[in-house]
């Protein structure tokens, strides 16, 4: 994608973060990229920061101490009932745009980085994913017009990969990046659609590498082989880092390149 000559926009936008482990691992590898090519705006998914499930004002306020620009989150955004505390008061916090009307927080923010506006938008898949929740293709149609800025980053917090790639093709060319979260698996196929946008189906995850996506193995192995209930817990041990690192031209908000991170036991 050819430039328009103004320096472009780093963005690093951090997979799903997975307890303590993964907030662990977040600050020892953003002051490591940080060594490297500092990034201009860090976007990070926290909906599993606090303890696995949801996040807590402590968790987001020890993200943002990180240097952390924004926090996004997904399905497990009300896990943690103290969060309707404080979410409508958090700039630098979004829910998924596409929960119903009436939800607390917003579903999208706007960031200044060199004199550019950034937007950064959350949306919630529908596909295999708890009820109740809007179409998040007429929701993102009926948002991007108030964003005002070229420069969108969507963070698609959904199951299914083909409702994540619809979701890419439907944006493409109207947005800067459509990144997919959620599964906990980095998946390879980051790319450049034809229309200027970055896509991956899934970050991946900041978490325990020990894990199943992010819980003890030995629980979790066990609901799946006997079908039993019985709460998750995270699991410990050293942590992955999975974030991609995008290039975005800050003008015409396209993207230049899309760079997978991933660093096991990190």
């Amino acid at each position: 994608m050819k430039s328009s000559g103004e320096r472009p926009l780093r963005v690093l936008f951090v997979g799903d973060v997975v307890g303590r482990a993964g907030r662990e691992a977040l600050a020892r590898q953003l002051e490591r990229v940080r060594a490297v090519s500092p990034p201009d705006l860090v976007v990070v998914n926290g909906e599993n920061a606090a303890g696995g499930f949801g996040l807590t004002e402590a968790v987001f306020h020890e993200l943002l101490s990180l240097g952390v620009d924004v926090v996004t989150l997904g399905n497990h955004a009300w896990d943690k009932p103290e969060i309707l505390r404080f979410i409508s008061e958090a700039n630098q916090l979004v829910r998924p745009l596409n929960f119903p009307d009436g939800s607390p927080g917003r579903g999208w923010t706007i960031r200044t980085v060199e004199h550019h506006n950034v937007a950064v938008v959350n949306m919630s898949g529908r596909v295999f994913m708890p009820a109740p929740l809007d179409c998040p293709f007429r929701a993102i149609e009926k948002t991007l017009p108030q964003l005002e800025t070229p420069l969108v980053i969507v963070d698609f917090h959904a199951e299914a990969t083909a409702e994540k790639k619809a979701m890419g093709h439907f944006l493409d060319g109207r947005v800067s990046a459509v990144l997919g979260t959620h599964t906990h698996v980095q998946t390879a196929d980051d790319q450049i659609l034809p229309g200027g946008t970055a896509y991956i189906s899934d970050v991946g995850m900041t978490g325990p590498f020990e894990s199943v996506i992010g819980m003890k193995i030995e629980g979790a192995t066990r609901k799946m082989v006997q079908g039993l209930p019985g709460r998750l817990e995270t699991a410990e041990g050293p942590a992955q880092f999975n974030a991609v690192m995008l290039h975005l031209d800050a003008v015409t908000g396209k993207a230049l390149t899309i760079e997978r991170l991933n660093c096991p036991r990190g």
